[in-house]
C-alpha cells in the first residue's frame, strides 16, 4: 500500500473522528460536563471550546494547506485534555454501563499518545527531511 494513500486515509478518518467528537460536545454537553474535573473553572465553556476546536481541527485535516497546522492544534488539544482523562481514570468517572469501563479509561491514556503520533505522522509532508 502506498504511504501517501495511507496518510490520506488516516487524515480522513481522523477528520471524521474529531468532527463527530466535536459535534457531540454540543449535542451531548451533559455527558462532557459530568467528566470535567472539579478543579477546572467554566466547565460548560471548556466543553464547548474543546468541541469547537475538535471540529475546526478535523476540518483542517481535510485541506492540504491547513493539515500541518490542524495536526499541531489537535495535538495541543489532546495534551490539554489529558489531565481530564487521567482524572476520569483515577476517579472511575462513569461514561458507560460497561463492566470494562474502568479498564477502557486506563487504556485510553496510552492510546492518546499513539493518536498524537499518528496525527503528527500523517500531517508531516512526505518531502520533509529530518533536520539535525
Amino acid at each position: 500500500m502506498n504511504k501517501r494513500w495511507v496518510k490520506s486515509l488516516l487524515r480522513f478518518l481522523l477528520a471524521l473522528l474529531f468532527i463527530v467528537a466535536g459535534v457531540l460536545h454540543f449535542t451531548h454537553t451533559q455527558v462532557y460536563l459530568a467528566i470535567m474535573p472539579s478543579y477546572l473553572p467554566f466547565h460548560r465553556a471548556l466543553v464547548l471550546a474543546s468541541g469547537f476546536f475538535e471540529i475546526v481541527g478535523g476540518i483542517g485535516l481535510l485541506f492540504p494547506f491547513a493539515q500541518r497546522y490542524a495536526g499541531y492544534g489537535l495535538v495541543a488539544l489532546l495534551l490539554a485534555v489529558f489531565p481530564a482523562n487521567i482524572h476520569m481514570a483515577m476517579n472511575e468517572v462513569e461514561v458507560s454501563n460497561s463492566s470494562f469501563a474502568s479498564l477502557l479509561l486506563w487504556l485510553r491514556l496510552p492510546l492518546q499518545f499513539a493518536l498524537i503520533w499518528i496525527i503528527l505522522w500523517c500531517t508531516k509532508r512526505d518531502d520533509e527531511k529530518l533536520r539535525r
